[in-house]
Parts: structure tokens; sequence; C-alpha cells
């Protein structure tokens, strides 16, 4: 079993930024694909972005490409989410998550673990 709790949610102005963090416990030493998702209220949860293990794949959503950085410290198990340029339709609940390889972490329903989830709400 693998534990993710994200933080760093919160509120920020439209063209600010914010750093969202997950931190992974438990079964830790397997070399998992993370990502992040996100679901705004009356929509379905939608594909961010994801990291190898390695952190040598990523893969974005065309919809924060230039936007978003994931990254990821496997010293700390911990992933990042760096979202730049923030866009009022960038608010939403964004939960960490992990998977098998880095396609299956752009597919819900290949994830393995999820986070709880922090709020993100982006003001114009």
């Amino acid at each position: 079993q693998v534990q993710l709790v994200e933080s760093g949610g919160g509120l920020a102005q439209a063209g600010g930024s914010l750093r969202l963090s997950c931190a992974a416990s438990g079964r830790t030493s397997s070399r998992y694909a993370m990502g992040w998702f996100r679901q705004a209220p009356g929509k379905e949860r939608e594909f961010v972005a994801a990291l190898s293990w390695s952190g040598g794949s990523t893969n974005y959503a065309d919809s924060v490409k230039g936007r978003f950085t994931i990254s990821r410290d496997n010293a700390k198990n911990t992933v990042y989410l760096q979202m730049n340029s923030l866009k009022p339709e960038d608010t939403a609940v964004y939960y960490c998550a992990a998977g098998k390889t880095v396609v299956a972490t752009t597919i819900p329903r290949m994830i393995d673990y999820w986070g709880q989830g922090t709020q993100v709400t982006v003001s114009s």
C-alpha cells in the first residue's frame, strides 16, 4: 500500500502561482510513476501531468503545457506540481496519483493509488 498526501493548495489570483506537493509513504520502494489529476465541480476528473519514476519522461495535458511543471524528489518520496500563470479555469480539487507507468498514470481507471485531494481556487 502507498499513502499519498497532498498539500499546497489554496487561493491564488489569475496570473499567479502555486506549488502543490504530494508526500508518499508506505510501499515507496516500488518505482511508481506519479501524476496529478483535477476535478472541478460538476465535471469528471481529468489528467493534468505525469512523470516517470526516473523523472526522464513526462506528459502534460494540453491545457497546462507551458504553465505547469511536474517534478519529483525520490529521496524525499515527494512529487511536486509547480503551477504558473494560473487561470480561473484551473480551479479544481487536485489529486496526486501513482501508477505503474507514465501512460497508465494519465488514465484514471489505471491509477493504483490516489491522494485525498487539495483545493485550488483561482480568482479573476
